[in-house]
């Protein structure tokens, strides 16, 4: 964390040699955006309390006594998290909104409103794009706003979602609030993403028609956000959660590392027709990762709303940094950007 210099400018942030991964890329920007803010606070502390910045599924911010916003932003970029030729402009588009959404999910919270932009190249199919964005806030209950359009080389989709913490209700879930001894739950077994994909890679000239496994290729192209257990889990009580983007052991790490705590897990729930390696690195699940306190609580509030029971895979231990199965350290997994 940079600090304020003597001449009251922020010190500049060095930029790591070599190539670097994500995480490294979010710290020196955080660094770079928190300077500027805390020298505007007069203790210099930044986030004000009760707001929630850069580090965790969505942020949350004060815009007014008692009014709480939560923002959240992603990108799907063709030929990193799509392939144009495996999936329709439809399923590109609700997908670019749906994974925006998956992080109001982990904060158990609901979307109200949406901007998209949209980069992309000549001979794109705008209406199926759109068409596609339209069907997921349909389903999420979010209206799409505005946005921006700009010519690319490569297809990019940015969605931006906005939302008001419930007023009076439990605060919005964080990755931080784990502690030893509370339980972990997973909302759906996992790798179904990764294994549609693997599915649709491996079907040659026909890949595009997911006429395989069409529960598997859907996990894939049209990811579902967990809201309804997201919130579900958040009225219970639960202490912590975050969506499974990046796959299991890596978000597994971003949670333990948020609350200061360690992970021993007891089984990893595999969804059929997946491979154990898929559902533990292979990411694109949205499924929801969420601690507890109160595990009791948690399973009986999914069965009085209706949900599929979660599963449960494991405990929160006092060994800071540490994740094992059946006491056998796991090794590091998951998707991490590269620049």
């Amino acid at each position: 964390m940079q600090s304020p210099n003597s001449g009251g400018a922020p010190d500049r942030p060095t930029h790591p040699p070599g190539p670097v991964d994500e995480s490294a890329v979010i710290a020196l920007l955080r660094a770079r955006f928190e300077a500027p803010a805390r020298l505007g606070t007069p203790d210099g502390g930044v986030p004000p309390a009760g707001d929630t910045w850069i580090g965790d599924d969505a942020a949350v911010v004060g815009l007014a006594p008692g009014v709480r916003a939560l923002m959240a932003t992603d990108l799907v970029v063709g030929g990193v998290h799509v392939d144009g030729d495996l999936s329709a402009p439809e399923d590109i588009g609700y997908k670019a909104l749906m994974v925006t959404v998956s992080d109001f999910a982990a904060m158990g919270a609901r979307p109200s409103y949406a901007l998209v932009s949209l980069a992309a190249p000549p001979g794109t199919d705008f209406d199926g794009l759109g068409a596609g964005l339209a069907e997921a806030a349909e389903e999420v209950g979010c209206v799409v706003v505005g946005g921006d359009l700009s010519e690319s080389p490569v297809l990019v989709v940015s969605t931006a979602v906005v939302g008001v913490a419930e007023h009076g209700g439990p605060d919005p879930l964080l990755r931080s609030g784990a502690r030893p001894g509370h339980r972990l739950f997973v909302t759906g077994p996992l790798g179904r993403s990764a294994a549609g994909l693997r599915i649709l890679r491996s079907a040659g000239p026909e890949g595009g028609s997911g006429t395989q496994a069409p529960d598997l290729v859907r996990a894939h192209r049209r990811p579902v956000a967990r809201l309804a257990e997201g919130d579900t889990s958040r009225r219970s009580g639960a202490s912590a959660a975050i969506d499974i983007s990046d796959g299991l052991l890596a978000d597994l790490s971003h949670l333990a590392v948020a609350s200061g705590v360690g992970v021993d897990l007891d089984t990893v729930p595999v969804a059929e027709g997946a491979s154990r390696g898929e559902a533990m690195s292979g990411g694109e699940d949205y499924e929801l990762l969420v601690a507890t306190g109160a595990p009791d609580h948690l399973v009986e509030a999914f069965a009085s709303a209706g949900l599929a029971p979660p599963l449960p895979i494991g405990v929160c231990t006092a060994d800071l940094g540490h994740l094992t199965l059946g006491g056998v350290e796991l090794p590091a997994g998951g998707w991490l950007h590269r620049f």
